[in-house]
Order: C-alpha cells, then sequence, then structure tokens
C-alpha cells in the first residue's frame, strides 16, 4: 500500500488520533524443515490480499520487512483494535484457517522447534507519536494515512507531537 512516487521535501503522516500497529513475524529455527515453516511464511501475503480487498476489515497499511535471513515479519496499521480483533477471529477469514492448523500442529507435538511465531500489538495515543519523511514515497503510517507537508504539524518532533484532532 505504500506510494512509488518520491514527496520531494520534508513531510509527515496525516494520523489523527489513535494509531493502532501491529508488528507480527516468524522465525525460521531450522531452514532443512522447509515443510513446517513454508505455510507459515506463506500465509501473511495471502492475509494480507485478503485484508487488501476488503478495506472495511479495518488494515489501513501493512510493510513486509526482513530482519534477517531467518526473521521476516510486516508491520501493520488499523483503523482499531476492534476491527483488528475482528478479523483475527472473523469465522469466514484466512487467518482463522492458519491459526487453526497450527494450533492442529502444536497439539500433535509437531513442528515445535522448527518455526517460531511473535506478534507485538500497540495502541498509540494521539499525542504520542509524530512522523518525518525526507524526500520519499509514502511509507508506513504515511502510507496508511495519507501525507502532509511537515508545516502542517510542525517543524520539529515536539511540535508534532503537540498535535491534536481539530474535533477532538
Amino acid at each position: 500500500m505504500s506510494g512509488k512516487t518520491v514527496v520531494t521535501g520534508r513531510t509527515t503522516a496525516a494520523a489523527e488520533g489513535d494509531v493502532v500497529v501491529l508488528l507480527i513475524g516468524v522465525r525460521i529455527n531450522h531452514f532443512w524443515a522447509v515443510h513446517h515453516w513454508m505455510p507459515v511464511l506463506t500465509a501473511m501475503p495471502r492475509m494480507l490480499r485478503e485484508l487488501r480487498k476488503d478495506p472495511g476489515r479495518g488494515l489501513l497499511n501493512a510493510v513486509l520487512l526482513t530482519a534477517s535471513p531467518r526473521t521476516y515479519y510486516v508491520v501493520q496499521y488499523w483503523e482499531s483494535k476492534e476491527k483488528l480483533y475482528g478479523y483475527a477471529h472473523a469465522p469466514d477469514a484466512f487467518h482463522r484457517v492458519a491459526w487453526a492448523a497450527m494450533n492442529r500442529k502444536e497439539r500433535k507435538g509437531k513442528g515445535r522447534g522448527h518455526v517460531g511465531l511473535w506478534h507485538e500489538t500497540y495502541v498509540v495515543p494521539e499525542g504520542s507519536y509524530e512522523s518525518i519523511y525526507a524526500d520519499m514515497p509514502a511509507f508506513g503510517l504515511a502510507a496508511a494515512t495519507g501525507v502532509l507537508p511537515i508545516e502542517k504539524r510542525g517543524r520539529s518532533a515536539k511540535e508534532r507531537f503537540a498535535h491534536r484532532r481539530v474535533d477532538a
């Protein structure tokens, strides 16, 4: 969902209100155990495609990243924690299918130690985040919420942290 067109100059994200961020990833513990980690590794792109086809589920943006040859993760920005929970528990969503398969393997003791999974979820209150992008396409939070000229929120991080919604 990130842009390709470089926006020259300094910009900031147009985020308003609280920001919900999910970090979720996989670590390949044993490269030779492809049949254990490949289904896990390929599940996330499928979920992201599903979410992008249905914006009403609440995903605003996702950035796929690599931490090492063993560790891959996604930074996701959501409309709300309620929409994130809603997707995670939706019976019609692929997440439910993938999670059920992982739980079945875990109960049988299969796959243990071959692949690691993790996630962290943060609800960042308004006034507790700021951003700056210099000569960048829309990326991360800005790709999720839009791009503003830096002057709209303040030239310094302190000024951007102080921004509050007009209707708040």
